[in-house]
């Protein structure tokens, strides 16, 4: 497991409106594809620099696969990244700030430790 990965995806689809409706759409081919040719970039550096080793573990994948955001947060994703992407996705499906309201909803079980976030 990975949460730098997870964290990574969620920075940068969120910073990218096509991939941001690209992964609304069709999230699992999203996911497949973030993976093959996203996943092993290195930020910030030129295209020609990368890593082999990343990829996600199946449960991550199903995760990111089924826009399951508490099990992202269960597993470690910071709550603010999957909150703006989430938000950028689905605030036009509900009224004002009523995805955020089911956010908090979904995530309203959990109590004090929180899991952690630290990468």
């Amino acid at each position: 497991m990975s949460k730098y990965l997870l964290n990574k995806f969620l920075f940068t689809v969120d910073r990218d409106p096509e991939l941001v409706e690209r992964y609304r759409e069709s999230p699992r081919a999203t996911v497949e594809m973030w993976e093959s040719e996203y996943a092993n970039r290195i930020l910030g550096c030129h295209t020609g620099e990368s890593s082999t080793w990343l990829r996600f573990d199946d449960v991550e994948r199903e995760a990111l696969a089924a826009h399951d955001y508490p099990k992202l947060f269960e597993l470690g994703a910071h709550p603010f990244l999957t909150l703006t992407l989430f938000i950028a996705m689905f605030e036009c499906d509900y009224p004002p700030l009523g995805f955020q309201t089911e956010y908090a909803q979904r995530l309203s079980h959990w109590r004090l430790p929180y899991p952690d976030i630290a990468t």
